[in-house]
């Protein structure tokens, strides 16, 4: 963890090859900017295979990144897929820390406050569900979303505190942690 992120390159290798389709984040400035739109905005788009993956350069903080001038040549969650490629069935994100929602037993996640994430899975989840219904008490979505942590950013909740959330952060299903335990929402 030199850049303060968990480093995923040995998932990003597995799921590649066993055959899975991977999607990486890609930052970019909002097509629609608006004063309820970030600036910045993310997207998810597809790893075509390990060399793939291997050409990459990495960023300021270590991540391998896709450059923009290759963007278009690929498939996006968001922008443009067709409804086989959109339909995602985990989402890995990395976060400050972590606790047990004591109300709904699921996960909550601090991130590094940009909302690249959240934004993301609220515009993903629209994308997916025509009512466009959303619990707060829950995920609210099929596509699984886990954390990734060391076991220091798992805060046990009546010990260590908690994790601060707003009405635009999303629960989680559980965290994999870096010394191999998993931590699942609704069963603690």
């Amino acid at each position: 963890m030199p850049t303060a992120e968990i480093q995923t390159d040995a998932i990003v290798r597995h799921a590649l090859g066993s055959g899975k389709q991977v999607f990486v984040p890609y930052l970019h400035k909002s097509p629609n900017p608006s004063p309820d739109t970030p600036k910045s905005v993310m997207d998810m788009v597809d790893l075509r295979s390990l060399s793939d993956y291997d050409s990459l350069k990495k960023d300021n903080w270590g991540i391998p990144t896709i450059e923009a001038d290759t963007v278009h040549e690929r498939e996006h969650i968001l922008e443009g897929s067709t409804e086989e490629i959109r339909a995602l069935d985990m989402i890995l994100m990395p976060g400050v820390a972590f606790d047990v929602d004591p109300k709904s037993g699921y996960l909550r996640r601090l991130g590094h406050g940009k909302g690249f994430y959240d934004y993301f899975l609220n515009r993903y989840m629209q994308s997916r569900v025509s009512e466009g219904t959303r619990s707060t008490n829950s995920p609210g979505t099929s596509v699984l979303l886990y954390g990734l942590a060391l076991k220091e950013q798992f805060l046990q909740a009546k010990t260590e505190g908690t994790v601060p959330v707003g009405g635009h952060d999303n629960l989680l299903h559980g965290l994999f942690v870096g010394d191999g335990e998993t931590v699942d929402g609704l069963r603690q």
